[in-house]
């Protein structure tokens, strides 16, 4: 049985919601105010959302571990309830750390996928990840997951046709990645480090024009399946492969009936090729720039990606919006 298909312009109507959440977390940049800054914005990417012709479930929801106050929990029903019914992920801020602290490279994100098509667990919190370009991605196995970071990276450079040390590896810089990022170093690889924002660093080392050659390390469950999303849409390449990192998060693992050892690929992390990825830029970053207010008028910068076309669309728009009161 054939899948119902998604309409072509629903990447258009999606990016109204990116859109609308990126301006309303832009007015926090800067503040120190997380909590706020996603509620603002998780509302207005619900309200806009509801007004798109979309039958849709957020499977996942990246929000919900942090404890944040969202208008867009795992679970809720979204859109005007017409229309093919979807899966959808989302994130109203990718890099809260970043905007609070003023520092670039926060998105806002929504994908959509056919009903069904998408991995997701709420027991899992953490996954392992490496994403590489559609140069390389024929060359990936699930090996790398497991293998040393010098050998994969000898692997991308090979694919690549360059040399280890013009490679950049995009790593979150977490404690977690200490002995990560010395075995990248070691082998003779650039790393560029993060605050926040893997959604992002997945998407940078997708494109075959990026500024990264590949992402490696352990981040959020649901920004991987959001990330696969990108990922399949551009052609690239993704290993993932679950990681707690406690001892209760394992044991709902387990309880839930997930293999820990398993290797998944973009296909196991959304099955279709009917996939819809939208990021809208909030603060200024190497994927898009972000939210510029000018009196009564704003500008943001989105990405569209349609995986069944494989088209990537770039668009600057300029809104009408009520300027604060001086």
């Amino acid at each position: 049985m054939s899948e119902p298909e998604l309409h072509r312009n629903t990447g258009l109507d999606l990016v109204r919601a990116t859109e609308a959440a990126a301006m309303a977390a832009a007015r926090w940049m800067g503040r120190g105010y997380r909590q706020e800054a996603e509620l603002a914005a998780s509302q207005a990417m619900s309200e806009t959302l509801a007004a798109i012709d979309l039958d849709g479930q957020i499977v996942i929801c990246e929000g919900g571990r942090l404890r944040l106050r969202s208008a867009l929990p795992g679970g809720k029903r979204v859109g005007s309830g017409q229309g093919v019914p979807v899966d959808v992920v989302v994130d109203a801020i990718d890099g809260r750390r970043l905007l609070a602290r003023g520092r670039p490279g926060a998105v806002a994100v929504a994908a959509v996928a056919p009903q069904g098509s998408m991995w997701a667990s709420s027991a899992a919190v953490y996954m392992e990840k490496i994403v590489v370009n559609r140069v390389v991605a024929p060359a990936l196995v699930p090996e790398c997951i497991t293998a040393p970071a010098a050998w994969t990276i000898g692997l991308i450079a090979r694919a690549k046709g360059k040399a280890i040390r013009d490679l950049v590896i995009f790593v979150l810089e977490r404690p977690r990645h200490a002995d990560l990022i010395t075995e990248i170093r070691a082998a003779g690889a650039r790393v560029m480090l993060a605050d926040d924002g893997d959604i992002s660093g997945a998407v940078l080392a997708s494109l075959p024009d990026g500024p990264v050659d590949a992402l490696m390390g352990a981040g959020g469950a649901a920004e991987g399946v959001m990330a696969a999303c990108a990922v399949k849409a551009l052609g690239g390449g993704m290993l993932a492969r679950l990681a707690p990192q406690s001892v209760e998060e394992r044991m709902a693992i387990v309880e839930a009936g997930l293999d820990l050892r398993r290797t998944m690929m973009c296909d196991d992390l959304v099955r279709s090729n009917q996939i819809f990825f939208v990021a809208t830029g909030i603060t200024d970053g190497l994927l898009l720039h972000g939210v510029h207010f000018e009196g009564a008028r704003a500008t943001t910068n989105s990405l569209i990606l349609r995986s069944e076309t494989r088209t990537r669309r770039m668009i600057v728009a300029e809104h009408l919006v009520q300027p604060e009161t001086p």
